[in-house]
């Protein structure tokens, strides 16, 4: 810092707080500027995240990751839980992280996992 700036500062830090107030008003008129502005914005940005509720996750996919050793007991329990065929339920219990149910709630995506680890699968909710 050059010698001039650090006088200044010197000078300035001597100020009461009314004098450093009065100092800044003043400069606001002299420059056309306004130093609360930006100190305005960081606040009520900052107090807006802050104030912003933490988005708890209401939809849940049951992810079939291994259908296990009863395979047609898996295939059974994913044609009642979804409308598939057959063929499509089988397809579906014998590839490793096909989704059995998409976007259902809490509650579903539980009660469907319960029933798929009953039959033998090996089943996550995402």
């Amino acid at each position: 810092m050059s010698e001039k700036l650090e006088k200044l500062v010197e000078e300035l830090s001597t100020l009461s707080v009314l004098e450093a107030a009065d100092l800044v008003k003043k400069l606001e008129e002299k420059w056309g500027v306004s130093a609360a502005a930006p100190v305005a914005v960081a606040a009520a940005g900052g107090a807006a995240a802050a104030a912003e509720p933490v988005e708890e996750k209401t939809e849940f996919d049951v992810v079939i990751k291994d259908a296990g050793a009863k395979k047609i007991d898996v295939i059974k329990v994913i044609r009642q839980l979804t409308s598939l065929g057959l063929g499509e339920a089988k397809a579906l219990a014998e590839t490793a992280g096909a989704k059995v149910l998409t976007a259902v709630g809490k509650d579903a995506a539980q009660d469907a996992k319960k029933k798929l680890e009953e039959a033998g699968a090996n089943v996550v909710v995402e």
